[in-house]
Order: structure tokens, then sequence, then C-alpha cells
């Protein structure tokens, strides 16, 4: 038998009358805004918008923000050098770069011919590759160093089909102007619209730092709903992190980059591309931990637990069917009182009890 204490705790606390949803449709839809012009010797004067700078334009749960590059115009498919810098391609003479082979993390395939400047012992393997090969450093003032003040939109819907229940992250309103005007915080939880740089604040990093090198920022939308209270209680919680850097001492394992190409053809019908090594910031979004608890499912085994349906049990078979006085003679047995004599009987076959031992 469970005590009352064990009871309090299960039923009260825990609220073990309740059911939980965990067949959980969620959809999620980011956007970003926001425009920054730049004037460098690769691109020249530049404005750059969403189209250019987040991939995919239409985020859904993962999207990317460029927020630094690394650009080689002009690119072609020919024969040139290949970067010094990579291991594989450095060479004494031509048997050094056997034709036809791939260089190692590099940019193409060996001709065959080793390219010596002058006065250097060392050279590097010709190679057929996208020419001239990459050989920019990345910068550090970041070229797009001003997105801090890009914002974020970060749409959430909920649905929980066990109870028809469904909820959002955006304020129920028909001002068309909410939107444009409000910004996530304590005074607007319901504004799904967050500020980039204050975003890489809340986890712990500097923006200017992470827009130099990249990173992985995680965006967790927590909602824990209980329905015994109104529905105007469930909120979402946002909670970020920075998943690039679990082990801070290793600095490789930081950061976050990729590289893309754009296309195009000259006059004379030649291919020719940009290339550009993009450093930025990901992000991952996910709405987790659901916990939504409308209902009193579980009564019948809380009713066995407190006892109660013993009780019932014992109701029906004692009083409400056939054989009820069957079951009532073997639930109660009833003990007839027996007299003693006063004084044992001499020459009894049975031994009187022994008597009571003095307490004096």
């Amino acid at each position: 038998m469970s005590s009352p204490r064990t009871r309090s705790w299960v039923f009260v606390v825990k609220k073990g009358y309740q059911d939980t949803d965990t067949s959980l449709q969620s959809s999620i839809i980011t956007k970003v805004k926001g425009v920054i012009f730049t004037n460098t010797s690769e691109l020249g004067e530049r404005l750059w918008d969403v189209a250019d700078y987040v991939i995919p334009p239409q985020g859904e749960n993962v999207f990317f923000i460029i927020t630094n590059l690394i650009v080689t115009p002009n690119q072609r498919q020919e024969t040139c050098a290949e970067s010094a810098s990579i291991p594989d391609a450095v060479c004494l003479e031509d048997q050094g770069c056997p034709p036809g082979k791939p260089v190692v993390t590099g940019n193409g395939v060996r001709t065959g011919r080793c390219l010596r400047g002058e006065n250097k012992q060392n050279g590097t393997c010709e190679i057929f590759a996208w020419c001239p090969v990459e050989t920019g450093s990345r910068p550090e003032v970041p070229l797009l160093g001003k997105a801090e003040d890009f914002t974020i939109y970060i749409k959430n819907f909920i649905h929980f089909p066990k109870f028809n229940f469904s909820k959002t992250n955006v304020l129920d309103t028909k001002d068309n102007a909410y939107l444009k005007s409000c910004q996530f915080g304590p005074k607007s939880p319901y504004c799904p619209i967050f500020r980039l740089g204050t975003v890489v604040s809340w986890t712990g990093s500097d923006f200017q730092d992470m827009a130099k090198q990249g990173g992985v920022i995680g965006i967790q939308i927590e909602w824990d709903c209980d329905l015994d209270k109104d529905p105007s209680e469930c909120n979402p919680r946002y909670y970020f992190k920075r998943l690039d850097r679990r082990f801070p001492g290793n600095s490789v394992s930081s950061g976050y980059n990729f590289r893309f190409a754009k296309y195009y053809r000259d006059e004379a019908g030649v291919e020719f591309r940009t290339l550009m090594k993009a450093y930025g910031i990901r992000f991952d979004i996910m709405a987790g931990k659901f916990n939504i608890i409308p209902t009193i499912i579980n009564v019948a085994s809380g009713v066995a637990l407190m006892g109660v349906g013993s009780f019932f049990c014992d109701l029906v078979l004692i009083y409400f069917i056939k054989k009820s006085h069957f079951y009532r003679k073997k639930k109660y047995e009833e003990a007839r009182s027996v007299t003693l004599p006063r004084k044992w009987p001499e020459g009894s076959p049975v031994e009187p009890p022994p008597a009571c031992p003095s307490l004096s």
C-alpha cells in the first residue's frame, strides 16, 4: 500500500494524472534582412543584399550567412603552377610531377612539368586546373563585418494532433506594422525577429571575431505546455549555443567555411568563373522538448494506486453478483468466544496453560 506522501508526489508534484503527446508536428521558416556596401580590389564597389550573402535564400532549419570572403576572380581552365603552400605540389625536377596524377589536397592534375622560379631550388608542379589558383589569405577585417545589424526572422509552428492544439511563436495581431518594428526581448517575447550580433553575444562569442573565420550556432526552441492552465501560458523559450567550439583549446576545429563559384562566358564563348571561399555563420535551428499535458487519462491507474480500486472490487463482489454470499463468507470469518473453567480439571489429558510470570 503506497503512503499518502508517495501518492501526493506522483499526482500533485509529478502530475501523474496527465498525458503527454509525443507525435508533434513542427515547421520552421527563416528569413534574413540587411544590406552592406563594400569596395575591394577583387570585386570593386558592390552592394550585398540577402540574395548575395544568405545560402539558401529561403532557409528552413539550417541557413548560412556570409561574413568574410577570399575572392579569386577570372579563373579559366588552363595550365598554371600549383600553390606553393601545398606540400604534395613541391618538386625538384619533372620526375616529381607524374602527368595525370592529381595533387593531394590541391587544385588540379599534374602535367609532368616542374616549374621553378629564378634562384629557387624547389619548384611546384604545373597543373591543369581553374587558373590562377586560389592564393589569397583570409582578411583579418571581415568583409561583411557590419552584418551584426542584420536581422533573423524565425517563425515556428507547432501542432499536437492528439489534442488538436496548435501554437506559433508569433504574436497573434492584425497590426501589419508589428513585425516591421519589433525585436525579440523581455518586452517582446512573441516577436520572432532577432538581431544577428545579439544572437552571437548570447552564445558568449564576439561577433567580429566570429565573423573572421565563421562558426556554427545552434538555436533551440523549447515548448513546455501544460493545458491544465490557460493556453496563453504555453510559451516558447529560446536557447543559443555555439557548436563549433566543443574543444576550446583546439583552434583548428573552430570556424566554418566552404567554396562556391559564379560562372560566365566572354564574347568568344570561353568559360570563366569567380571563385569564392566563404566564411560565415551557420545556424542550426531545432524545436525541441515538447511536453503537452492536457487530460486525465491515467486516472484508472491512479485510483488503483490509492487503494480505491480495491474498495470498489470488494463492493461489487460482496453485494452485486449472484454468489455474493460465498465471497462474503470468505471475506469475513466469524470468531466465537470460548469460556474456560476457572479451575483446570484434575486428570485432564490436556496440559494446563503455563502461568504468567510474576512482574514483581
